[in-house]
């Protein structure tokens, strides 16, 4: 608490990796306030945490942190915000001493220097040395605070300066809507200028308590005796009391031991214990009310993203919308016990983290987990091991190729072994055809006059689609293709199912050896939003990557949209790639887009490789 009021400030990692953590956090908070260090140099992560306060239409501050560090450069900073988003951006405190020499900030509204944590017992007056300088400044601060307020830029205009009242006022009132942004710095080290934040926060930034909460076309009023909706935004496993579930209340009263509805799930939930968290600990609550962030335990079958109301009320609170995973790697438990281990670990580590997803991908045969980036698979598998006591090991994501066919051929496939005793026979004649991407499979009969029976067909069926799994040339899965069985021989003793079966993969093989078969690789829709002096870079790489350039697009101020479709198979390391190239400013996304026929080079290297593991398997035998 401060001067009297509560406030919930919510600590997120900074880092792109971690990017679900903060589109969570913005759900549910008011304002956002970025910290970064004093260098010309943006650290990784700040504007990608400006965007996101934007997409959610979060009021923003900036607290410039560190600026004892020996290299420190406030001024580079400003001109770096400055440039980047121009008359938002305002400075509202000026740095007193550089480097090793800061002890305070000057605070441009009281005109006033604030030294040391208890900033109560040391107020100094500004310096003669900074006396010009904090006066430039302040009228500029004027002139911002007056923007947002007809009656104010009226007064400012016609030669009256603002009261620090007015100008509070002025501020808060921009810093609400979004045209200001209030720059403020210390060092979080030493204490210098953290008491100056919290003022700031409590006088500038928007209270839960002050105006409705706009979620879609949902607007709450925060009233304690309104209809209950407490939202869920994140969720955890803890060891020693079980599952936590971080709750929101935007309307109503959460009150202990009462029973709530989880309109998501239909189902009744009883509140058992409430917490306030702090930082690591908690402190036992009986009742939560409206714009008040708690922590529920031992909740039954609630989930990040539902909403707790009541069955009166039924208010629903759309679920948070996060990004796609943009990289993956192959898992596998490192031992048996790690195998029985593993999936209920990862289901609580799914539940956690709404940005990871794990899938076993049947096509090459490997357990994924897919993720933000490196750094954060990395940290998931460190938890599975730390938290979970599950080992993986990892590997690299395999492509999904495919083979198919370009052309049309028949073939026969006899299946004869006489060995004593009832014998085997099956005979069919299949044709082979390509079909459109992205067709799958289909099998046609058009047998006449009973040279296969009835009964056999299904047989010769399923001898094709097992011959599919198999691949042609290089052993991956057969697809987009129509095979006929239109004529074929039987046996009235010899012939069985099994033989048909036989029969069917035969002439499936041969008759895709003679329609030109080719191999397909997956192709995917790319959107990279970089800065305009990466844009060469970029599409140079993208180029590389066999893409195909589909356009760029202005995103917002010195942003490009790169669009492009590019392989899969060179994909797999983008997120890290991309992040070199930017520096970390740029972002992707990427959606499935089609297959597309593999080079011819690189489907020699893939044939090469499969036939070289197919003897390698052999010798081992």
């Amino acid at each position: 608490e401060w001067n009297g009021h509560k406030i919930n400030l919510i600590d997120v990692p900074g880092y792109p990796d971690f990017i679900g953590d903060l589109h969570a956090i913005a759900r549910v908070v008011e304002a956002m306030i970025i910290v970064c260090e004093a260098k010309a140099d943006l650290d990784v992560g700040f504007e990608l945490a400006w965007e996101v306060a934007e997409q959610h239409g979060l009021s923003k501050c900036v607290f410039v942190n560190k600026l004892e560090r020996d290299n420190s450069d406030f001024d580079g900073l400003m001109r770096t915000l400055k440039g980047l988003y121009g008359t938002k951006v305002v400075q509202v405190q000026l740095p007193i001493g550089h480097q090793a020499a800061f002890s305070g900030v000057l605070d441009l509204l009281s005109m006033k220097v604030y030294k040391g944590k208890d900033r109560g017992e040391q107020i100094e007056d500004v310096p003669s040395g900074h006396v010009s300088e904090a006066e430039d400044l302040r009228v500029q601060m004027m002139e911002s605070a007056a923007e947002g307020d007809d009656d104010l830029m009226m007064k400012y205009l016609d030669g009256g300066a603002l009261t620090d009242e007015e100008i509070e006022h002025g501020l808060m009132v921009g810093t609400e809507s979004g045209r200001v942004v209030p720059i403020l710095l210390g060092s979080a080290h030493s204490g210098i200028g953290v008491a100056t934040l919290l003022d700031r926060i409590v006088g500038e930034l928007p209270s839960p308590c002050e105006q409705p909460k706009t979620l879609g076309e949902l607007k709450l009023k925060a009233e304690p005796a309104g209809p209950l909706a407490a939202f869920v935004f994140k969720s955890t496993a803890d060891p020693y009391v079980g599952k936590i579930n971080y709750v929101r209340v935007y309307s109503g009263t959460l009150r202990a031991d009462a029973h709530v509805l989880n309109i998501n799930r239909e189902q009744e939930e009883r509140l058992h214990n409430i917490y306030f968290p702090h930082g690591k600990g908690q402190e036992a609550a009986t009742e939560v009310g409206a714009g008040d962030i708690c922590a529920l335990a031992k909740l039954q079958d609630t989930h990040t993203g539902d909403t707790l109301t009541t069955a009166k009320d039924k208010v629903m609170i759309p679920a948070i919308e996060f990004p796609e995973p943009i990289y993956r790697i192959a898992i596998r438990p490192a031992t048996k016990s790690d195998e029985d281990k593993l999936g209920p670990a990862l289901t609580k580590l799914l539940e956690e983290d709404p940005t990871l997803r794990y899938v076993r991908d049947a096509t090459i045969h490997q357990e994924i987990l897919e993720g933000m980036g490196d750094i954060h698979l990395d940290a998931a598998i460190e938890k599975l091991k730390s938290r979970f006591g599950v080992t993986v090991e990892t590997a690299e994501a395999k492509v999904p190729f495919k083979e198919t066919v370009k052309g049309s051929a028949k073939a026969q496939g006899r299946h004869k072994r006489q060995t004593g005793g009832r014998g085997q026979f099956g005979d069919c004649w299949l044709e082979l055809e390509p079909l459109e991407r992205g067709s799958g499979f289909q099998f046609d009969n058009k047998v006449v006059g009973g040279s296969i029976p009835k009964n056999y067909i299904p047989a010769v069926e399923k001898g094709v689609r097992e011959a599919l799994e198999g691949g042609l040339r290089a052993g991956f899965q057969v697809v987009d293709v129509r095979a006929t069985v239109y004529d074929g021989s039987y046996h009235e003793v010899d012939s069985s199912e099994m033989a048909f079966k036989i029969a069917g993969a035969l002439a499936f093989r041969a008759a895709a050896e003679k329609a030109d078969p080719t191999i397909l690789e997956p192709i995917v829709n790319v959107e990279v939003d970089v800065p305009d002096d990466c844009v060469g870079d970029v599409v140079g790489d993208l180029n590389g990557r066999r893409g195909r350039l589909a356009g760029m697009d202005p995103v917002a101020p010195g942003k490009t949209r790169v669009r492009a479709q590019v392989p899969v198979a060179t994909m797999t390391r983008y997120a890290l790639d991309l992040r070199s190239i930017t520096k970390g400013r740029g972002r992707f996304v990427q959606r499935f887009s089609h297959y597309d026929e593999l080079p011819f080079p690189e489907q020699q290297t893939l044939i090469k490789e499969f036939e070289q593991r197919k003897a390698a398997e052999a010798t081992d035998h």
